[in-house]
């Protein structure tokens, strides 16, 4: 299924019951006084996650979602009945916006997490709560409130352990289907990514993580230029990043060291943030390289790159050094949970 990373839906509260007004009518009282009831609240709107929803793609076809109206109250003070709430269910990594205010109302990032994005409206009083000392039938009841009406931004932001950057062609597709059982796209042209695809890498018993592949990023990017801009804010919940260099380009005009370094400047024109995070540089297709040859130049681009995290040589393609990129990776993680813990 295509991958929808953003929605719009309308969100509707119900209105509040309308308070009646009315007056006892029974026989051998003939002067009976107000019993006119509330009307009962609306219902509201609320957003909650769940595992089984992967994309907004249902939001397209089905943008507007109404929470019950509050009935009117009845005579005898019978309070109407409330109007039901309607829950939205979105997948986990949604973030919330209002859409004329640009406020963001919340990020849904757990299981079973509720967020209330329209409140419904209150409840009208019947002329029953008007009755005093001085008044002893009044005449008056009000009108129950109207519900939130909003126009809501929905953005999905893939949660992933590790995300994976790189030029178009660099190999990231192929190292997903390698390590994992997820089964993006692969050909020997350029943007055969379109959509991000999400990969499970089981490295042990009871030891696996998430593993991110968006489209490539191209020069411009942090501009708008091709899809990387669309689909790097994937990468802001992951905790490392892998930066694939095509260590033997066929037909491209950049050398190795020239696509790693334009890579760097989007990212960090992008975000501070997402340049800041943990990046491994992982020099790939080596397979295409003289063996005896291998460890030279990817050597030489280590060096011109002046890098000073770690490196991995791998050949996607057919797993040569992918085993132990994903043993590291998993260590890495693990490090990382151990320090969380620790300081929380």
């Amino acid at each position: 299924m295509r991958f929808i990373d953003e929605a719009e839906v309308r969100v509707e509260a119900g209105d509040g019951g309308n308070g009646t007004i009315g007056f006892r009518r029974e026989k051998y009282i003939p002067m009976g006084g107000p019993d006119g009831g509330d009307g009962g609240d609306g219902g509201s709107v609320y957003l909650i996650a769940v595992e089984n929803v992967n994309t907004l793609v249902d939001f397209r076809y089905h943008a507007v979602h109404r929470a019950q109206r509050g009935q009117n109250g009845m005579s005898r003070n019978c309070t109407g009945r409330k109007g039901e709430d309607c829950y939205v269910q979105v997948p986990l990594g949604t973030k919330v916006s209002d859409l004329e205010t640009g406020e963001v109302i919340g990020d849904l990032t757990e299981v079973d997490e509720t967020l209330l994005v329209a409140k419904g409206g209150f409840h009208g009083l019947g002329n029953t709560r008007f009755k005093s000392s001085v008044n002893r039938a009044p005449q008056k009841a009000s009108k129950g409130s109207e519900g939130e009406h909003r126009v809501l931004v929905l953005e999905l932001t893939l949660i992933a352990d590790v995300g994976l950057l790189g030029m178009p062609n660099a190999g990231k597709s192929s190292l997903i289907r390698s390590v994992s059982s997820a089964t993006p796209k692969v050909a020997d042209y350029p943007f055969t990514t379109l959509h991000p695809n999400l990969g499970v890498v089981s490295v042990d018993d009871l030891r696996s993580f998430v593993i991110a592949d968006i489209p490539g990023v191209i020069e411009g990017a942090a501009e708008g230029a091709g899809l990387g801009l669309q689909f790097l804010k994937h990468l802001s919940r992951t905790g490392l990043l892998l930066h694939l260099v095509d260590v033997a380009p066929y037909e491209s005009m950049d050398t190795p060291v020239e696509a790693a370094r334009k890579i760097i400047h989007e990212v960090e024109k992008w975000s501070d943030d997402l340049a800041n995070k943990p990046r491994w540089l992982v020099l790939n297709k080596i397979d295409r390289l003289p063996y005896d040859e291998i460890d030279e130049r990817c050597q030489a681009i280590v060096d011109e790159l002046g890098w000073t995290a770690p490196v991995f040589k791998i050949a996607a393609i057919n797993g040569k050094g992918t085993r132990d990129l994903m043993f590291a990776i998993m260590n890495f993680l693990e490090e990382q949970r151990r320090n969380d813990s620790e300081q929380a």
